[in-house]
């Protein structure tokens, strides 16, 4: 089964099918209904992570489209923009995946969903998608999962506990490569997966727009001088994303003598693990403690990917669509990514485009030698060349992850959605 094609085949926005006086509005934001509809979004939390941006952005698609959004979740620092989109915030722990914690999630969704009148259900993790599930037969109304990650299956309760993603009306995938692994995996027919990036503000995310002066505060936080070369890696602090083969790609370079550069880490770390205790072992076993920096979450994040020579994602396990990545070709910064990071749809890369099409590099997952030898790669090109790349990853994010396509063909999902509950 060829998934991709599956995946991006058009939904159908004939005269039957939901939507009707279509309007541009400014920004670009163009589907209408017949009615507007109500989405209960079921997020396991509001911090940092891929789904907890995606359920937001979610909310300003429907909110801007006249559409009611509800979010239910446990919270966190992007609580604020909730209320900001003009959405409902109830907060209920749709995180845990006790079993029983699920089942009293499940009927206090339905509860929301029978108050509220609501038209659709749509969950962004794996607990969250059980909850809804359970809701959604209970109160009949349809079920949609956004699927952001490759999710490892070790066994079977893994499995199992994965496969509540796929039992909704129609699967969400962020990216071609997660498309594939959900069709290789559960063998779902072709038009229930429909793959939807993540949209990226090209406005925010301007390399033009960022002054001397918010360069100058992110560099002094990392102790780096102005001629030093940043090697920045974001993301949370979690095994699967890779730190650990960036320090080891880190301390060859060291032994090359490479001199005059530094790796950041930039992102949440939650605690729940000993991973960072191990890298702090590992680093202080490779003699890198004084090229790494752990810098916690930026409050300036484009200015953090101003102030990078090149953005790393050295990820473990299949990552889908990292905003991360895309947000620094937008930024004008090439990328080095491992292949199970990002897919050619997200980072175009060599051998599967030309040089002068690359807006970064790619390498095997886990090999920290094919990584320092990107690196060195893109540390060697002049200032002129890493610019022209930075420019064509820009370039690319506009042309293929803009705010209005991607918000029309959510609007188009929800539209198939809901015309396939209507009665005959």
């Amino acid at each position: 089964m060829n998934s991709r094609a599956a995946a991006r085949r058009p939904l159908d926005s004939g005269p039957d099918s939901g939507l009707s006086n279509e309007t541009t509005r400014p920004g670009g934001e163009v589907v209408a209904f017949a009615r507007p509809l109500t989405a209960l979004i079921v997020a396991p939390t509001l911090h940092a992570g891929a789904a907890d941006a995606g359920a937001i952005d979610l909310v300003r698609i429907l909110t801007g489209n006249g559409h009611r959004a509800i979010v239910v979740s446990n919270g966190g620092r992007l609580e604020d923009e909730v209320a900001a989109a003009g959405a409902e915030f109830i907060r209920l722990d749709v995180a845990d995946f006790n079993p029983i914690f699920i089942l009293r999630a499940a009927f206090a969704l339905a509860r929301i969903v029978r108050a509220r009148r609501c038209d659709v259900i749509h969950a962004h993790g794996r607990a969250a998608a059980w909850a809804g599930h359970a809701a959604a037969r209970m109160t009949g109304v349809p079920l949609i999962t956004t699927w952001y990650k490759g999710y490892r299956e070790q066994n079977v309760f893994k499995r199992l506990y994965n496969s509540a993603m796929v039992r909704g009306e129609r699967v969400i995938a962020v990216s071609d490569q997660i498309a594939e692994l959900i069709a290789e995996r559960y063998a779902l027919a072709p038009d229930r997966i429909a793959v939807v990036p993540a949209s990226i503000d090209m406005t925010r995310f301007d390399p033009a727009a960022i002054s001397a002066d918010r360069l100058d505060v992110i560099r002094r936080a990392w102790g780096v001088a102005p001629d030093t070369k940043v090697i920045l890696v974001v993301g949370r602090m979690l095994r699967r994303k890779g730190h650990h083969v960036a320090v080891k790609a880190v301390h060859r370079l060291k032994e090359r003598g490479l001199k005059d550069f530094v790796c950041v880490f930039v992102g949440e770390d939650q605690g729940r693990t000993r991973y960072t205790g191990e890298l702090w072992d590992l680093i202080s076993s490779t003699g890198t403690t004084d090229v790494v920096r752990f810098a916690g979450e930026a409050d300036d994040i484009p200015a953090a990917y101003a102030a990078a020579t090149v953005v790393v994602s050295a990820a473990v396990q299949p990552e889908g669509l990292q905003r991360a990545i895309l947000e620094a070709q937008a930024m004008a910064r090439p990328v080095v990514v491992s292949d199970l990071a990002a897919g050619p749809e997200v980072v175009l890369a060599p051998p599967t485009v030309a040089e002068d099409r690359m807006t970064g590099l790619r390498v095997p997952a886990g090999d920290e030698a094919a990584l320092a030898a990107a690196l060195i790669r893109l540390f060697s090109l002049s200032d002129t060349a890493r610019a022209a790349i930075g420019a064509r990853g820009r370039s690319w994010v506009a042309a293929q992850f803009d705010p209005a396509s991607i918000a029309r063909a959510t609007l188009e999902l929800y539209a198939a959605v809901a015309r396939a509950r209507q009665p005959r």
